[in-house]
């Protein structure tokens, strides 16, 4: 933990931000990118921490850096950077679009105090780096060098920018430490100069393709990647012939079966089948505002998480800076409508009265399941005066979207399903008593079904998560969201066969309480995938402390919360399609 600035003065800086929010929606850059000779480009100091906890971020001032004679101010463009933790400060440095410099100090002599001395040695021992961004091109350096034999720590003090250029375009930024200085603790402190260099050269590259260099394609195109995808589709396509021939030969065979009989409604006389239960496989759920909210969110995200994919591809939106994320918050928002509607018609359609708590109920339960994690890694990252603390402002913002965005179109979405969708057109009668459920063998009981049913899913997907828990906590460049569009239909097959298949297996032994096991059939994928973070954080990272433990595990969390939601909704609309449509070909034969 550095010693740095007091929290509250980022109150400030975030109230700009909430003022001009709605004009900030997705755009992450208002410049043009295009330079005059001589023209300021501005070094934006964005960040430092450990390198092994990469989301363990502090603003780049706390440690004692050297500012240089600009105005040193904060920029805050999007509401993305804000939740990222992204404080961009001028940091000073005077540099000049094609003119190169030789070494030039950064301010006059230095003199580092015993405490700034202890500050660095700190920051050294534990690996930190540092990151900026020049004309939106991240650059990163390593504050010093610590010696494995002597266990001295030195200070980098100077820094060589080098640029590339096509016409008025720069093509690619690096930053590169040099001049070690050991770090010798004494009552005087020391005196250190903070230097910089520039070297400009000109470059062939095009502008749009200037982002490459910081792709890793031997990473993510490589044959696994692409092995990984081709036995997913060929688990979809091993699936579907098993529903179909389930569908063919099974559900024809019991249709014969029972046709034979006195006739359809004479269902005593049959000793087994899903057949017996016609009377109360439309009963509804337990707790059944509960369920309805579940579905509905599920439903929501499913659709958000189709649509960011959709626009990054189309949009290329991973080359701008917090994009994703400013995008993903407002597209969840304007997707609300999706679970009101849901939600509504679900909760109507077994008999919900209490329609507006159930919509309430539909607005806040994923909003408050993020508020609760963020809240919690919020307050540690307050007490490390992290960069990663989210600011009053932005929060106060994110609230003012709920209430005047996501609210008011789940209460619409709940309207429309409430009235257009929410009459129950069941093929067959609820009877007043509950039929008692016979006992089954073991692995015919929800609590294996489930069990079992999550694996197939998670096994169409384990390849995809270590490539994204890899962008995200190594910091890679994910970019291949073809992939990623291509696994999400491949994961939705799946997860739709699966719990078809499941159902069909449970009614059969007359349960009748398929709701909510076809919800946590393929949902139970999401257990999987926190089982395999422990082994991820444990065996593929050197991640230590609170701080970051917190932050891993509370957004780990958060992701397999949406995951089980939207695979339980996926499996339930495939389910509820398959239960209707058995059922009414026994009411229509």
């Amino acid at each position: 933990m550095l010693p740095g600035k007091r929290w509250t003065n980022k109150v400030i800086s975030s109230l700009a931000l909430f003022s001009a929010l709605t004009l900030t929606l997705v755009n992450a850059d208002e410049h043009s990118h295009k330079y005059k000779d001589s023209e300021e480009v501005v070094v934006w100091a964005n960040s430092v921490g450990p390198l092994s906890n990469r989301q363990e971020t502090y603003e780049y001032f706390q440690l004692p850096y050297c500012k240089g004679d600009g105005k040193v101010e904060h920029r805050h463009e999007t509401l993305g950077e804000a939740l990222l933790g992204m404080e961009l400060v001028n940091s000073g440095i005077s540099i000049r679009f094609g003119q190169n410099k030789d070494s030039t100090p950064i301010c006059s002599q230095r003199l580092l105090t015993p405490q700034d001395v202890k500050t660095f040695q700190y920051a050294v021992s534990h690996d930190y780096w540092f990151q900026y961004f020049i004309d939106d091109l991240p650059a990163w350096g390593m504050v010093g060098k610590k010696d494995k034999d002597t266990d001295q720590v030195s200070l980098y003090t100077h820094q060589t920018f080098e640029f590339e250029y096509n016409g008025d375009q720069i093509i690619s930024s690096r930053v590169i430490p040099g001049e070690l200085v050991p770090l010798i603790s004494s009552q005087t402190g020391l005196h250190v100069d903070f230097t910089y260099s520039v070297t400009w050269k000109v470059s062939n590259q095009d502008f749009k393709t200037r982002f490459e260099r910081y792709l890793d394609s031997d990473f993510f195109e490589n044959n696994i990647h692409w092995f990984s995808i081709f036995n997913s589709l060929m688990m979809v396509l091993f699936l579907t012939g098993f529903v179909s021939a389930m569908w063919i030969r099974y559900l024809r065979r019991d249709f014969a079966r029972y046709d034979k009989e006195a006739g359809l409604n004479d269902f005593v006389c049959d000793d087994y089948g899903w057949k017996q239960i016609h009377g109360d496989v439309f009963r509804p759920p337990a707790n059944p505002m509960t369920f309805a909210a579940f579905v509905g969110t599920g439903q929501q995200l499913a659709w958000t998480s189709f649509f960011v994919i959709l626009y990054t591809i189309f949009g290329q939106e991973w080359t701008e800076r917090a994009s994703i994320m400013t995008a993903t918050i407002f597209i969840y928002a304007f997707t609300s409508m999706i679970s009101g509607y849901s939600s509504a018609s679900q909760y109507a359609q077994y008999g919900g009265k209490e329609w507006i708590r159930a919509m309430l109920l539909t607005a806040s339960f994923w909003p408050a399941a993020v508020a609760i994690v963020t809240s919690l890694n919020n307050t540690i990252a307050i007490y490390y005066t992290s960069s990663r603390a989210i600011p009053f402002g932005t929060m106060m913002a994110l609230f003012f979207i709920w209430l005047l965005i996501i609210l008011p179109l789940t209460l619409v979405g709940t309207i429309l399903g409430k009235n257009w969708a929410g009459k129950a057109d069941f093929p067959c009668r609820v009877h007043p008593i509950p039929r008692p459920i016979p006992e089954k063998i073991w692995y015919a009981e929800p609590i294996v079904v489930i069990a079992l049913g999550g694996i197939l899913p998670f096994a169409s997907i384990f390849i995809e998560i270590y490539f994204l828990f890899t962008s995200f906590w190594s910091y890679k460049v994910y970019y291949v969201y073809g992939f990623g569009l291509l696994v999400f239909c491949i994961v939705m097959l799946v997860t739709a066969s699966v719990t078809v298949v499941s159902t069909y297996f449970v009614i059969n032994t007359e349960d009748y309480r398929w709701h909510w096991m076809s919800m946590a059939t393929c949902g139970s994928t999401a257990a999987y995938v926190y089982i395999y973070s422990v082994y991820y954080f444990m065996q593929k990272t050197k991640m230590y402390g609170l701080f970051q433990t917190s932050f891993y595990f509370g957004n780990t969390a958060l992701a397999c919360m949406a995951i089980f939601l939207m695979l339980g909704s996926v499996g339930h609309y495939a389910a509820n399609k398959f239960i209707m449509r058995i059922y009414r070909n026994v009411k229509l034969d």
